[in-house]
């Protein structure tokens, strides 16, 4: 699994481009890539949950987002293997990588 933080490198250029930038999290939602995206408090930026993907398919898909693409987040990429977890959260440690 994999915890993305996206923190704005040009916060001045963010609204030409939310309503795209929602859109593609939106869709790794609905394609089951992402479990979970957030506002990263106090507006800093905005951080990920992703599974059952690869590294080098998670760093094309956020080479796609709009918000990486026109500069106005830079992304952090943070793999976890999971080793323990609450029961609600343990298909996470059964998940391989595509």
């Amino acid at each position: 699994m994999f915890v993305i933080t996206l923190r704005f490198a040009d916060k001045s250029r963010a609204a030409l481009h939310t309503d795209a930038h929602k859109a593609w999290m939106r869709l790794g939602l609905q394609e089951g890539v992402f479990l979970l995206a957030g506002s990263i408090q106090p507006n800093a930026g905005g951080a990920i949950i992703a599974h059952n993907t690869s590294l080098p398919a998670l760093q094309e898909r956020l080479a796609q987002d709009p918000f990486v693409a026109e500069g106005v987040v830079t992304a952090d990429i943070l793999e976890i293997a999971p080793s323990m977890t609450d029961e609600r959260l343990a298909f996470l440690k059964h998940e391989v990588a595509a």
